[in-house]
Parts: structure tokens; sequence; C-alpha cells
């Protein structure tokens, strides 16, 4: 068991050198014991013109299996390359239509983009008309006047303006207008109605183009997509099987080489065993000089299995092997987002006559009355005039009554005014303030929804970016294993043509110092070596050394051509690789720079908005601030307006009651 592990731990390089060495020993003990050998030479003579006979005729029939096999395998090798050129042209002719659909399906999706964003534009520029013309009336006039005043300043109007007055041409041309131009009277509304209503039929037209045109995208991309995946399979496939036939290629020429060195061989040793054959009588005679060429020739094949040793001996042949082949079997190549009030007071003069008991009498007749009015009504007023008519003299009473009954017209007539001035007031500032925080409402409500855009729109630019990152990492790593296969498939190349040429080159020390011998017939190993045979060298060993070293040059020919294959093929995967990688990364940042664009515009669009928002808002405060202001006079009042007026109706009915009792006094007075 140990002597078996042992040598399946021995390289065949090496096993080669130790059958050299053996022979060599071998070779110099036969040298003297050749001597013993010359007395059974005659009897050799006749057994070996038997035995060459038999080779010359096995020799025909292996020439005719061997010319049978080499064109056999001529033809496999000449047919696969031509189904390989054919697939390679294939190949070619798919990579073409490849190109050229991304190309085209490239031009198709830039076209999309572009009508996308006028479509889109288009739509918000009528969305935008549509609610300006909705706050206010416009006329026909009016209405085109703002239209062409926004196609200066928002994108996508003047596209809009040009369908707008194509709809107005239409509709004068349906009869709509009367021949100077002017509507007919009795139908005549086009005013901001009729505009909103094409508008609007306008706004229908280029959102359902722009459904259209983006069904129609997805259409192309899905289609471009099949086509794509079909075209890579295909490729990958064609791909595959010419690797296949490549390497099976180079597996069939190899045989074929393999079996027109046997031929060459077979051919040369037929003719030596011809040869032989004639040449073994003549021979006889003269074997007793052949003895001392023999030492010669014994010499002579010791120097060259010395040479032989030390070219197998050698790195290039030693290292080359032990790294990349072994017996049986051959190491796998690693592939690879002001109030007013106005009241004309009657005048009274109270005359003072009479005399002065009956004055009195007749103010405290008064007073009591007004006392009795002002407890009733609560009235501050009339209990202190009731207390100034009972301790004033009687013409001044009637005076300060007069006043009394001017200063409570002026007050109810202001009041009344005052209660206008605030109805108006309050109703104004609450339209205002409504309207206000409704503009406010919808103005935050805008910004939260484009804050939620801006936000998606970072996250694809996130992942747009993060994707182009891992494609340039796949791609660096892809090309540092490509450099490092490549490096490691070349060195592997040159090492197995090196030991090959090694191997080749010991092959034809050893091949012309037998052939120089022309004892083709020795090449048998189980013969009987006879006596005093002209010796033509250790022909017994000669069989498995160099059996031994056309196995070693064929594994290095399989290595090296096996190698080429591989290399080609990854070759041919990086290549793809790099191409589909960098295309898909450029397609990436193209996305990701419109993503960038799309943001800007929004958190510029943003900014527009907080800054109305804010100014809103200011509107707002100021006018909550003056609705405070008007509370304390116009809001938060003890006692309503009707009340107020009654009460003071009621005090002016008292002091025209009081009036009429002192002015019947002063007429009673006077008729005296």
């Amino acid at each position: 068991g140990a002597r078996c592990t042992a040598a399946a731990a021995v390289t065949p390089a090496q096993q080669v050198i130790n059958m050299l060495s053996e022979m060599k020993a071998k070779g110099a003990k036969m040298m003297q014991t050749e001597k013993l050998t010359y007395a059974k030479y005659e009897q050799w003579v006749d057994d070996t013109t038997k035995d060459l006979a038999n080779q010359i005729k096995e020799s025909e029939t292996k020439i005719e299996e061997l010319v049978a096999f080499a064109t056999k395998a001529d033809s496999d090798a000449a047919a696969l390359g031509q189904e390989i050129a054919a697939l390679s042209a294939e190949i070619d002719k798919l990579e073409g239509e490849k190109a050229a659909a991304t190309e085209d399906r490239k031009d198709e999706h830039g076209e999309y983009l572009k009508m996308s964003q006028d479509y889109a534009e288009s739509v918000d520029a009528l969305e935008r008309a549509i609610q300006v013309l909705s706050a206010q009336s416009y006329d026909r006039a009016q209405a085109e006047s703002m239209l062409q005043k926004m196609a200066q300043t928002v994108p996508g109007m003047p596209r809009v303006l040009a369908a707008f007055l194509q709809q107005q041409e239409k509709g004068r041309s349906g009869g709509l207008l009367r021949g100077d131009g002017a509507p007919e009277v009795a139908a005549y509304e086009f005013q901001s109605g009729r505009v909103l209503d094409v508008l609007k039929g306008l706004l229908d037209k280029f959102r359902s183009e722009l459904a259209d045109t983006e069904q129609a995208e997805a259409n192309a991309a899905h289609a471009f997509n099949l086509a794509e995946l079909h075209l890579s399979n295909t490729i990958k496939a064609d791909s595959s099987e010419r690797d296949e036939k490549m390497v099976e290629k180079g597996k069939r020429a190899e045989a074929s080489a393999k079996a027109k060195g046997e031929l060459a061989e077979t051919r040369a040793d037929m003719a030596a065993d011809q040869k032989l054959k004639a040449e073994t009588q003549s021979t006889f005679e003269v074997k007793k000089s052949a003895f001392e060429e023999n030492q010669k020739v014994r010499a002579t094949e010791l120097e060259a299995i010395d040479k032989a040793i030390e070219v197998l001996s050698s790195p290039e042949v030693q290292a080359s092997y032990a790294k990349h082949l072994a017996l049986d079997q051959l190491a796998a190549v690693a592939a690879a987002k002001g109030p007013a009030a106005a009241a004309g007071p009657a005048a009274a003069s109270f005359l003072q006559t009479g005399r002065s008991a009956r004055r009195v009498g007749t103010r405290r007749q008064a007073s009591e009355f007004l006392q009795k009015r002002a407890s009733a009504l609560k009235s501050k007023a009339l209990a202190e005039l009731a207390a100034e008519v009972e301790a004033n003299p009687f013409a001044k009473v009637i005076d300060m009554i007069e006043t009394l009954l001017e200063k409570l017209k002026e007050e109810a007539a202001s009041e009344a005014d005052h209660k206008a001035w605030c109805d108006e007031e309050l109703k104004n500032n609450k339209l205002k303030r409504n309207d206000l925080t409704a503009e406010a409402d919808k103005l935050m409500a805008e910004v939260e929804s484009i804050s939620a855009t801006i936000a998606d729109l970072g996250a694809y630019i996130e992942k747009y970016a993060k994707e182009q990152a891992d494609l340039a990492a796949a791609m660096a790593e892809a090309t540092e294993l490509r450099t490092a296969e490549k490096a490691e498939n070349e060195a592997t190349i040159k090492d197995a043509a090196a030991g090959a040429d090694a191997v080749k080159r010991a092959l034809v020390i050893l091949k012309e110092f037998y052939d120089n011998q022309g004892s083709a017939a020795l090449l048998q190993q189980h013969r009987q070596v006879p006596e005093m045979a002209a010796y033509r060298g250790m022909q017994d060993g000669r069989g498995g050394v160099i059996g031994m070293l056309e196995v070693i040059e064929s594994d290095f020919t399989r290595l090296r051509t096996e190698t080429e294959a591989n290399e080609h093929t990854a070759a041919k995967e990086y290549s793809s690789f790099m191409k589909e990688s960098e295309a898909a990364k450029k397609q990436k940042h193209e996305v990701e720079f419109q993503l960038r664009l799309d943001k800007d515009q929004e958190e510029f669009e943003k900014s527009r908005l907080e800054k109305d928002l804010a100014s809103v808002q200011e509107e707002l405060k100021h006018a909550n601030a003056y609705f405070d202001e008007l509370k304390p006079s116009c809001v938060q009042v003890h006692v309503s307006f009707e009340e107020r007026v009654q009460a003071r109706k009621e005090e002016i009915e008292a002091l025209k009651e009081a009036y009429k009792i002192l002015h019947a006094k002063s007429a009673t007075d006077a008729s005296f």
C-alpha cells in the first residue's frame, strides 16, 4: 500500500526519468553480459525471420486503420470549423441586431420623454388657466389676453394657446360668428364660461393623449425587453455551442495529429521490418565484428539517455507539468428617486310767565314724572334730569329738557350709523378671513404634496445612484478578475507550449537514436533478445518510455488547446458583460439626471408656494387683528341694539311728556 501511494505521488515526467535511469543501469549491465548471448544467435535468426513476416502483415492492417481514422478526424475537424464560422457569423449578426434595437429603443424613449414632458406641461398650464378663469368672469378678449400673457411665462402654455385658437377658429367656421366676426346677439355667451368649456375640453384631450403616449411607451418597452431577451438568449446559446465545437475541433485535430504520427511511425517500422528481414541473413556472418560496434552503440545509448534525463529534469518540464497536469486528469481552469348722524330737533321755547308758586308746582310735577320714568326705564339721564328740574328755575328746566331731547336724538342717529358700519365691516372682515383661510389651507396642501413628491424623487435619485455605483464596482471587480484570469491563462499556455517543446526535443533525441539503429523489429517488449543480436539499444524499454513521453506531449497539447478555448470564452463573456453594464450604467445616469432636473423644478415650485403661503398667512394675521379691534365696539356689547333703540325711544317719549307738562303750564300762565 505504501509503495502504491508513493507511486501515485510521482508525476509522469518523474516516472519517465526513473525509467531512463533504470535503462541506463540496465545498459551498463548488458554490456557485460553481451558475450553470453552470442551462442544463441543462430537460432534467433530463424525466429526473427518468422516474427518479422508477422509484424509486416500486422503493420499493413494497422496502416489501413490509421489512414481511415486520420481521414475521418480531419473531416470532422473541417466540418466543425465550418460550423464554428457559421456560428460566429450568426453571433455577430445577432449582436448587430441587438445593438441596433438598443439604439432605436433609446431614440424612441428620448422621443417619449420629450412628448411626455410637453403633454405634462400642457396639462399643468391648462389646470392653471382653468383655475384663474374660474376665480373671475372674463369676456373672450380678456380671456385670450390672459392666455397670451401666460404663454410667455408658463411652460406648456404656448401649445395650449395654439390649440385654443384652433378651437376658436373652428367655432368661427362652424357658424358661431356673424359675417363681420361678431357673435350672434341671441347666442353670445362666449365669456369665461365658454372659454372654460373649451379649456376643459382641451384638458381632457391632452390628458387622453398623455395617457396614450404613456401606454405606447410601455408597450414599446415591453416589446423591446422581449426582443432583447430573445437575442441575448440566442447569442448565449450560440456562443456556448461554438465554444463546445471549438474544444471538440481541437480534440479531433489532436487525435488526427496523433494518428498521423503513429501512422508515420508504423510505416517506418514496417519498412524497417522489411529491410531487416532481407538483411538478417547477410548480417549473420558479420555478428562477430558487430560485438565491438555494439560496445560503441551501448556507450552512445547511455549518452543519449543522459541527455534525455537532463532535458526532462529541466524546470520548464518539471514545474510546468507539476503545476498544470496530472496523469489521469487535467486541473480545472477557473472560468469564469364714520358714522354720521343728523337729526333736526324741534325747537321749543317756553315763556316763563306766571307766578312763581305755580311754576314750582309744575316743576315738581314734571320732576316726579321724570323720576317715575327713570325708575321704570332705569335711565340715568332721566334721573339726573328729574333732579335738575326740581332744583332749577322754570325756564332753565325747559332748556334742559330741550337739550337732552336733542342729545338723545343725536345719539340714536349716531348709534344707528355705527351699527350699519359695524355690520359692513364685520361682514367684509369675515369674508376676507374665510377666503384667506381657504387659500392658506390650499397652499399648505400643495406644499405638503410637492414635499412628498420631492422626497420620492430624492429616493429614486439615491436608488439610481446606488445602482450606478454597484455597476461600477461590479465592472471594476470583473476587470480585476479578468486581468488575473487572462494572465493565468497566458502563463498556462506558455508553460504548456514550453513543456510540449521540451518533451518533443526529448522524443527527438531518443527516436533518432533508436531509428538510427534500424532495428524496428526489436520494438516488441515481450520478445526474447537473441544471442549475439546486433545491438540496437534497449528496444524493450523504448516503447514504454516513448509512449509515456507521447502521452505527456499530448497532455501539454490538450492543456494548451483547452486553455486557449477557455480564454476565448472568458474574453467574450467579459466583453459582453462590460458592454451591457456600460449601457445600463449610461441609461441609469440619464434617468438620474432627469430626476434631478425634476427635483430642482419641484423645489423651485415649493419655494414659490411657501412664499405665497407666508404672504397669505400675513394677510390673515392682519385680518384677525382687525377683527379683534372690531370686537369691543361691534361684537362685545351687553345690551342688544334693538333693546338700546327701544330704551332710548321711551326716554325721548318721557322727555316729550315732561315737556308737554311744563309747556302746558307755561301756556296757562301766558293766558293770565
